[in-house]
């Protein structure tokens, strides 16, 4: 017999469990998150709160909260959660214009790597609209601010103190930073979470269209003097785009306020 909490002691009760028994296991799961409204609004990704039956939001001065999950949206990694702060005086930042960030720009990721507690690693936007083939709407700042498990859901600043991406994702060999970190720009996270909080579910529109892009072979063959556009590939029975008069073989070259579309990526 050995004393309630020795080590030896539950050494020899893992051998001592009688064959097929099964051990419950209580598994949790740390992430990052950020404030965006005093009213106890916080963001993080869908992918540090999915399949949680409790979710515990803790602040940065160790206060601990209940959290309820507003909404979440799988495809863009996102997720709103509220909490009740109750008398204590929350302070929310407030998303940026992603779409001005420039490459070379400095930014500011603050997070929870590996359940230290609140950090802050510093870099440089490495590249836009990365496509790192995780989801439909990949369009992904890059950055070498140092990101580890546990960066997931915070934020990114730009020098205003404005947040302009949500790290999600890190690409490694080891599993640690490399400086090859990835977050979802505010201009796409402002239009997700604003309908999470609306409705609890995003409402997307769609077209029902196929597209690829017009490569300078296709330009020749369609007679286009340079290669731009999309080139419809293919229309889906009974959608929007077909009621519209949208034909295959059809090559959209603007809309709206986007007059000409270049989907080509030159040399």
């Amino acid at each position: 017999q050995f004393p309630e909490g020795s080590p030896f002691r539950d050494f020899f009760d893992r051998f001592n469990r009688r064959p097929g028994e099964q051990q419950s296991r209580r598994v949790t799961s740390l992430g990052s998150g950020f404030i965006i409204d005093k009213a106890g609004y916080v963001v993080t990704n869908n992918h540090v709160i999915e399949g949680a039956d409790k979710v515990t939001v803790i602040l940065h001065e160790g206060e601990k909260f209940d959290a309820e999950i507003v909404g979440k949206d799988k495809k863009t990694d996102l997720a709103l959660l509220k909490i009740d702060p109750g008398k204590e005086a929350l302070t929310a930042v407030p998303f940026g214009a992603s779409e001005k960030a420039r490459v070379g720009d400095w930014v500011i990721a603050i997070g929870n790597p590996l359940g230290l507690g609140g950090t802050v690693t510093a870099g440089i936007i490495s590249a836009r609209g990365r496509d790192i083939r995780s989801g439909p709407y990949d369009d992904y700042i890059q950055t070498d601010a140092p990101i580890n498990r546990g960066n997931s859901g915070g934020p990114l600043f730009d020098m205003d103190g404005a947040v302009i991406g949500i790290n999600t994702a890190i690409l490694s060999p080891s599993g640690g930073s490399i400086g090859i970190g990835f977050s979802i720009p505010a201009n796409i996270a402002k239009n997700v979470i604003g309908q999470l909080r609306e409705f609890g579910t995003t409402r997307r529109g769609w077209l029902g269209v196929q597209i690829q892009t017009v490569s300078p072979e296709i330009a020749e063959s369609l007679g286009l003097d340079t290669p731009h556009g999309a080139l419809v590939a293919g229309v889906l029975k009974n959608s929007p785009a077909e009621s519209a008069g949208v034909k295959q073989g059809d090559v959209i070259i603007g809309f709206d306020e986007y007059p000409h579309i270049d989907m080509y990526e030159r040399g």
